[in-house]
């Protein structure tokens, strides 16, 4: 079978791996679309792990099952999650299931950027959902994505009444912003450098655009929430500039939410009697969990969180390399989907 191999960002190749056999309690899939998520260009994260396939939001069919797999079956069009948490550890019994070692541990074998993938027996039990026939393989990539950005919203309790901040709108900044209106915020102020973006993020609900390069962020905040600075700031730019922006627009008691890691040698300076008097909370919310990705799934198939508009460009399998490029260099790029 054909897969997408990634040595690095501007080197994917199309390689030549066995379909993966599957055991008694696993399921193959035939993927049929899969997003390029921006994890999937931190090269500094994914180097020393090289050669690997990488697609982590896929959606196809179930071409094969193993003899015990009741709950599935040949043909079923399904979303399959890359990692799930054991739901008993001391972890998972608190909620923290991205924290989970075997959350870690299990992923989709080779990855969603292939003919074909294996879902393990843990994947397919706690995570692989099924996808009705109206909604489309591309929309059914969002579930993880939706599931990332509904996890951060919960864990910074997002409530109607609040004021929110995004810094940085590419696919996930826009989706914070569309999923932060379903959730009642009655101010939304989108930040990013490129203009087409924010004007997206207006038509996905922010109230108010602003690039940082030709007006001052924290002014505008101050302005739009009565001097106060936001309840919420969600950053999804991997920037220490985008989280000293961050910190800087949040109100007192406000919540900074760490949505994107920075490269491992960059450090944020913070004063401890800064936070102590201001009780600014930091939040880091890192990948999703079986509980947010069939909440992602709901609000896709009610229609409320309509993505199509999302995607700007699809490339065949064949074309990963390409996919990877548009990603890095196109400016009026937003989701990318590589189908199979």
């Amino acid at each position: 079978m054909k897969v997408a191999m990634y040595y690095s960002q501007r080197d994917i190749r199309i390689e030549d791996l066995p379909i993966p056999k599957i055991g008694e309690n696993e399921a193959l899939v035939e993927m049929k679309a899969c997003g390029l998520c921006g994890s999937d260009m931190m090269d500094w994260y994914l180097k020393r792990r090289v050669p690997l396939v990488l697609g982590h939001e896929p959606a196809g069919i179930i071409a094969k099952k193993g003899r015990k797999v009741k709950d599935f079956s040949v043909g079923d069009r399904v979303f399959a999650h890359h990692h799930v948490a054991c739901l008993k550890c001391h972890y998972c019994l608190r909620g923290d299931y991205t924290l989970c070692e075997q959350f870690h541990n299990t992923h989709l074998d080779p990855g969603g950027f292939a003919e074909y993938f294996r879902v393990p027996a843990p994947n397919l039990e706690i995570d692989t959902l099924k996808i009705s026939d109206n909604l489309s393989f591309e929309e059914a990539t969002f579930i993880e994505p939706v599931g990332c950005c509904l996890r951060a919203i919960n864990k910074c309790k997002v409530q109607a009444g609040d004021s929110i901040a995004v810094i940085g709108s590419g696919n996930i900044g826009i989706i914070h912003v569309a999923l932060s209106k379903i959730f009642g915020a009655a101010k939304i102020i989108a930040s990013d450098i490129i203009d087409f973006r924010l004007a997206i993020a207006k038509k996905f609900g922010a109230d108010v655009t602003v690039n940082p390069q030709e007006e001052n962020l924290a002014s505008v905040v101050k302005n739009e929430t009565d001097g106060r600075g936001v309840d919420v700031a969600f950053v999804t730019a991997p920037s220490l500039n985008a989280y000293k922006a961050g910190l800087n627009i949040c109100r007192k008691g406000g919540k900074l939410c760490v949505f994107a890691p920075t490269e491992p040698n960059e450090k944020l300076q913070i004063s401890p009697k800064d936070l102590f008097f201001s009780e600014v909370q930091i939040i880091p919310s890192y990948s999703t969990s079986h509980v947010e990705t069939r909440m992602a799934l709901e609000l896709i198939k009610s229609g409320k969180l309509k993505l199509r508009e999302l995607i700007t460009h699809r490339f065949k399998l064949e074309e990963a390399a390409e996919a990877f490029k548009t990603a890095l260099e196109n400016k009026e790029s937003l989701k990318i989907i590589i189908t199979s």
